[in-house]
């Protein structure tokens, strides 16, 4: 194993490339892996590394596989998509001993990769998914609160991301990854088993503390899993600021989810999202906010937020300090969401900070 290397697989993409100039301004020397050999020369300039810094040119999950297997890296950080098929190739090829990360905020992509929970602790290797604002936003205020209590009864978990747009296509991995949480339909744990609901079904109006009025509407996504995880509740339901609240889109979301699970019409969908072209805009609101409210069977109820800026940049500090402490050896084998292997200050580590948590409510 090379001691210390950090890939990053898709560097040339804006997440690749925000979360190699994190470890770079960390002092690290992360290796940039991709299709096309110019594109990443041109990226390890713009980072300011060595003229002949290593990269790695591969072309897909498989190649990139083969090439893990080979040159046994430190630490991989997957940011090439698709995670639901990606995520399990690329860590086994990292086991044993070397260590996973990626951003999936997909159910179907967190449930196979935990799978390989009990061969990643026999190889030694940490596998973390989730590892950006969607789980860690909220995942690390529910283990905050959580910590030293017993398990509670309930716990809800909400996502008020604020980004900016940066010009150009949306691209493929973004695009399957929206498609597939539309196509899935409502889900929530309830008496500990994943169930389905309506999608769209719950609505909850807010101030935000600082002021701001959102609207945040029931998804299916990785929060909910993680906050399941981290709590062991046994009725857990999580929403997104992302989703129209007005009643003509949530009547529409059943039948959309319905017509995406046809195999055709996915794949035509995918293919005409990946498409669309964005320009550049400013983040809609000055901070992005994770929210959750917990309670316990006494009846005790606490209420906790993390404040952050953008959240795509708290997604690539995010898995910079996440490949970061796995490098320095500080998770523990098998497969977890971010706090759970880390902790919840993972989340001050890379730039949030908690507000009013662990206030008791009744």
């Amino acid at each position: 194993m090379t001691q210390g290397d950090i890939w990053i697989l898709g560097a040339t993409g804006r997440v690749g490339r925000a979360v190699a100039a994190q470890l770079v301004a960390a002092g690290a020397v992360p290796v940039l892996v991709g299709r096309d050999a110019g594109r990443l020369r041109k990226a390890a300039a713009d980072l300011g590394l060595h003229a002949d810094a290593k990269i790695v040119v591969a072309s897909g999950a498989d190649a990139m596989a083969a090439e893990i297997t080979r040159q046994r890296p430190a630490v991989v950080v997957n940011t090439i998509g698709d995670y639901a098929n990606s995520a399990v190739l690329l860590a086994r090829a990292c086991m044993p001993g070397g260590h996973y990360l990626d951003q999936a905020n997909d159910p179907t992509a967190f449930h196979r990769l935990f799978a390989l929970h009990d061969e990643a602790i026999a190889a030694g290797s940490t596998l973390v998914t989730g590892a950006g604002f969607g789980v860690a936003g909220t995942e690390a205020i529910v283990a905050r609160l959580c910590a030293n209590r017993p398990v509670p009864s309930q716990v809800r978990v909400d996502a008020f991301a604020s980004v900016a747009v940066e010009e150009g296509v949306l691209g493929a991995a973004l695009a399957t990854s929206i498609v597939d949480g539309f196509a899935m339909g409502g889900r929530r744990y309830e008496g500990g088993q994943l169930v389905r609901t309506r999608l769209g079904g719950e609505v909850h109006h807010w101030t935000l503390p600082d002021g701001e009025r959102m609207s945040s509407v029931a998804v299916p996504s990785g929060e909910l899993i993680a906050a399941h995880r981290v709590s062991g509740a046994l009725t857990v339901s999580a929403t997104s600021g992302l989703i129209p609240e007005s009643p003509a889109v949530r009547a529409v979301l059943p039948l959309l989810s319905a017509i995406l699970r046809i195999r055709a019409v996915r794949t035509f969908a995918i293919g005409r999202m990946s498409r669309i072209k964005a320009k550049t805009a400013p983040r809609p609101r000055p901070h992005t906010w994770g929210h959750a409210v917990i309670t316990w069977p006494d009846g005790t109820v606490r209420e906790g937020w993390l404040r952050t800026g953008d959240a795509m940049d708290f997604t690539s500090a995010v898995a910079a300090q996440t490949a970061l402490q796995l490098t320095a050896g500080k998770g523990r084998p098998g497969a977890h969401t971010p706090a759970a292997a880390l902790g919840p200050d993972l989340a001050i580590a890379a730039g949030a900070d908690f507000v009013d948590d662990a206030l008791p409510r009744s």
